[in-house]
């Protein structure tokens, strides 16, 4: 007799070292992504961007690094989830992750290196677009995966109201 499993059951990655070794390969793609946008932002704090007018709700500087920590971790987390998952979306879900991930990766160095913060609006829009799809796909696969998004999402909604001010202020 088949029984169904519960989603636990499909999405906990299995036993063994190769979960773990899993885990620690996504945890340094997003920390790859991390620090490409870190390397691009930081020399540009103290000088560019200190020279821009920004909205009143912009946080402090120190916020920014604790924060985006946060989120790659559990980015990472989410994604090993559903990518040990038996559930065939998982490969469309993974790759809607890489899309949102790519486009995390290429936001910094447009806003800071290039110091173009309306190129940038466009590109953390399409990263909100592909974003929400991902989370709607984690979702279906592994609720937590999908809940451990939320976060990710609404501080992206936060990070594109400050750039969007930015450019009107600027």
């Amino acid at each position: 007799m088949r029984t169904k499993m519960s989603q636990a059951q499909r999405t906990v990655p299995g036993a063994g070292y190769g979960r773990w070794l899993t885990l620690a390969i996504w945890l340094a793609v997003v920390a790859a992504v991390a620090l490409v946008g870190s390397s691009v932002t930081l020399p540009k704090i103290p000088t560019w961007y200190a020279g821009l007018v920004k909205p009143s709700f912009t946080p402090p500087n120190a916020v920014f690094g604790p924060v985006w920590t946060v989120l790659y971790v559990m980015m990472a987390v989410a994604v090993w989830r559903v990518g040990a998952a038996s559930d065939p979306a998982r490969t469309r879900a993974v790759a809607l992750f890489a899309v949102q991930l790519a486009l995390n990766a290429i936001w910094s160095p447009v806003f800071f290196g290039m110091e173009a913060p309306r190129f940038g609006l466009a590109i953390i829009g399409a990263l909100l677009v592909s974003l929400a799809a991902t989370a709607v796909a984690f979702w279906r696969i592994d609720r937590t995966a999908g809940a451990l998004l939320a976060p990710y999402l609404a501080w992206l909604c936060y990070a594109i109201a400050l750039n969007a001010a930015i450019v009107v202020l600027n």
